[in-house]
């Protein structure tokens, strides 16, 4: 695995944390805490469009 530079965990109180991390070659990786070795990865472009996306109410139906 490349040498990924994590975020402290963001959690909610009860559910699982998740971790966003990125490395030196421009991808970006979620995981959920304590499992890093699972990340999914994609590009910091995708990674931005998500958050923005979630952040503009596009995920809100899945609450």
């Amino acid at each position: 695995m490349p040498d990924i530079t994590w975020e402290a965990p963001f959690c909610a109180e009860g559910n699982s944390c998740f971790r966003l991390g990125t490395d030196a070659d421009g991808n970006a990786y979620i995981a959920v805490n304590g499992q890093e070795q699972h990340a999914i990865s994609d590009s910091l472009a995708a990674l931005r469009t998500l958050i923005l996306d979630i952040k503009t109410g596009k995920a809100d139906h899945l609450l």
